[in-house]
């Protein structure tokens, strides 16, 4: 065969293998509508994934902050089954008395002989001491890391180093119940702080307080405690002194700390109140003690003085303040006493 035909043949044969190659797909390539659909699907079991792992990341999250829930610290009063004892003014306070000042009347009287950790109605026993003494008032005291509290961790707006006299700490402690001041109050007593302490005891038994003791000036401590019975006993002797009356009832005072200016307000909010006309007050709370409150008050033109301990809420002992004054306005007939449910001398912490 002649060698033209033969190339020709081989070229025809070439071109015919390359044209079959084009019109038939490779076996391994997939079409691009699968191509896609199967993309989509990766990106989709990607997705999911990771919302799964965010889901059970979430749970996870959740369980551990429910884990962690500390549950609420039960008061003395309330451990002591005190809050079981009704009464017919339905008060939130498991201790409470009110008495005439000038008659002694009971007027009303529910678990008045318990003993229960007071909190920072310690402070007024703080405020007899200091008063009491004759101290400069003008002289500056400078709150020291001693000051600090380690026993509830408390906050403070008076940083360590801060210095204020002694009369803008005595403010600050009976009306905005500030704890290094009261505190800082103590350990600068002529003698130190164990002097202090032992003075706001011998006082305590010098006005017939037989079930109170104190192991601290700020309330912060569950072992400073007292009955309503005493506390009425204190409020009555604190409230000769014209000092203690005005602090615990300005409604409001001003500090100088370095180039601030700091602005406390009393803890109680009836001394700003038109229907109230209080004489001397005091707010406490710890865990321990509950929601707590004293007051010397006129109410319907007479003189008394109000004890409220281990109130259940935030604002129950104010609530139960209320309640009273309006029950002593409609004229009220005298309650028998509530006796307490179990004899109680003392409960330790």
């Amino acid at each position: 065969m002649p060698k033209t035909t033969l190339q020709r043949i081989v070229q025809l044969l070439g071109f015919c293998v390359l044209g079959l190659s084009f019109s038939l797909p490779a076996a391994h390539a997939a079409p691009d509508g699968e191509r896609k659909v199967s993309k989509k699907t990766r990106v989709a079991k990607v997705v999911k994934a990771s919302s799964t792992r965010q889901q059970a990341k979430a749970r996870s999250s959740k369980t551990a902050v429910v884990r962690n829930v500390t549950p609420a610290r039960l008061s003395f009063g309330q451990m002591a089954g005190l809050h079981n004892a009704a009464d017919p003014l339905s008060l939130k306070s498991s201790v409470a008395l009110v008495i005439d000042q000038d008659t002694q009347e009971v007027l009303f009287s529910k678990n008045d002989h318990a003993v229960l950790p007071i909190a920072s109605l310690t402070k007024i026993m703080t405020g007899v001491i200091i008063s009491s003494a004759n101290l400069p008032m003008d002289e500056v005291v400078t709150v020291t890391q001693d000051d600090v509290d380690t026993e509830k961790n408390s906050s403070s707006r008076l940083r360590v180093g801060t210095s204020l006299t002694r009369g803008e700490l005595l403010h600050l402690a009976l009306m905005s119940s500030e704890n290094r001041a009261a505190h800082a109050l103590g350990r600068t007593y002529p003698g130190g702080l164990q002097t202090f302490v032992g003075l706001m005891n011998a006082k305590a038994k010098m006005l017939g307080m037989k079930d109170t003791r104190y192991v601290e000036p700020t309330g912060l401590s569950s072992l400073n405690q007292s009955s309503a019975q005493d506390l009425a006993t204190l409020v009555n002797a604190a409230y000769a002194d014209p000092v203690l009356r005005e602090l615990t009832t300005s409604s409001g005072y001003q500090v100088a700390v370095g180039r601030q200016t700091l602005q406390y307000n009393n803890t109680n909010r009836l001394v700003k109140s038109p229907n109230w006309d209080i004489g001397l007050q005091k707010t406490g709370y710890i865990s321990e003690a509950g929601q707590c409150l004293v007051m010397q008050t006129k109410i319907a033109g007479r003189k008394l003085i109000m004890v409220f301990l281990d109130s259940a809420g935030k604002y129950s002992r104010l609530a139960d303040a209320e309640r009273v004054r309006r029950w002593v306005e409609s004229g009220p007939v005298a309650i028998p006493k509530l006796k307490i449910a179990e004899a109680i001398s003392r409960i330790d912490g």
